[in-house]
Order: C-alpha cells, then structure tokens, then sequence
C-alpha cells in the first residue's frame, strides 16, 4: 500500500510513535525491510511525504 502524507513528522520522537503504529499494522517493513529496528526506520520517516506498507 502506498500512502501520501500531506504533514509528515518533523521530529524524532513523532516518527517513532508512527513507527510504533505502522510496526503494530504492518512489521514486515521492519523485519523484513532494510532497518531491522524500530528507531532507524523511525529516522526515515522524518519528513518523508510517501509511505510504503507491505506484507509478505
């Protein structure tokens, strides 16, 4: 799934509670992605106006 976000997070500690969401939706962008921990995907959604969910 591919999303638009109009007003991504500007702060760490905002991306890291999305994080904790789209990990609770959607952990195989953690586990299977390119960041294997919660805190480094975190950091790429700071300021990022285009999400990717996928399952495998």
């Amino acid at each position: 799934m591919h999303l638009s976000v109009a007003a991504p997070p500007h702060r760490r500690e905002d991306a890291l509670c999305i994080a904790a969401e789209h990990f609770a939706f959607c952990p195989d962008n953690i586990w299977q992605g390119t960041h294997h921990d919660l805190a480094a995907y975190a950091e790429e959604l700071v300021h990022l106006n285009y999400w990717a969910l996928w399952w495998h």
